[in-house]
């Protein structure tokens, strides 16, 4: 199905302790630029933009100083912001994804429903052991992942099968994210209109 025109999107966030830029197209070829401050998210959203085919850029200051949470959280947030923008109506969407990203011994699965109706469910399998990082932490990417969902709007479950190397972890988390929001907000021409029995998501 030609598109006629590329899904994009600006959104802009300034507080008292963030400001953030966000550009978003959703049918891009995973063209990034992240500055967040925060090098570890910029690998994560470097490898979210690449995997999902998205073009990308974040340009973030936040209140470092402080720790990571309020500029991770916010970027999460703006990010779920840009997604809900770009879609719109959500026209002609298949609406549903879902990803199962290897990545050494760490495995983690996706499943998004764009649907309009945010939730947030985390599952780990017994005997997954998270390894310390200076700079990040799955609990950090829990709360990005978090705040994408509610302002997305989108139903998400994530599972954590497996894992031991909680850079491992978390990375798999955000390619399985991407490739499951690609298979979601991929434009199906079987789909006439909204796909809902409702008529709106």
């Amino acid at each position: 199905m030609k598109l006629k025109q590329k899904r994009k999107s600006l959104v802009t966030r300034n507080t008292k302790e963030t400001q953030i830029k966000l550009s978003l197209t959703i049918d891009g070829t995973g063209v990034v630029r992240a500055q967040t401050g925060i090098p570890f998210l910029d690998h994560m959203l470097s490898s979210f933009a690449k995997h999902g085919l998205f073009d990308l850029s974040v340009q973030a200051k936040g209140d470092l100083e402080v720790d990571i949470h309020h500029t991770n959280e916010d970027i999460g947030i703006v990010l779920g912001e840009a997604f809900s923008k770009a879609l719109a109506q959500k026209q002609g969407i298949r609406r549903f994804g879902f990803a199962s990203i290897p990545m050494d011994e760490a495995l983690v699965r996706a499943s998004i429903d764009l649907s309009g109706r945010p939730s947030f469910l985390l599952i780990k399998s017994r005997g997954i052991k998270f390894s310390r990082l200076d700079t990040y932490s799955f609990h950090d990417a829990t709360e990005f992942m978090r705040a994408f969902s509610v302002y997305a709007k989108a139903n998400v479950t994530f599972e954590i099968v497996s894992g031991e190397d909680s850079h491992h972890i978390i990375e798999a988390l955000f390619k399985a994210t991407a490739r499951a929001l690609d298979a979601a907000t991929t434009q199906d021409p079987r789909v006439k209109g909204i796909p809902s029995t409702k008529g709106i998501l």
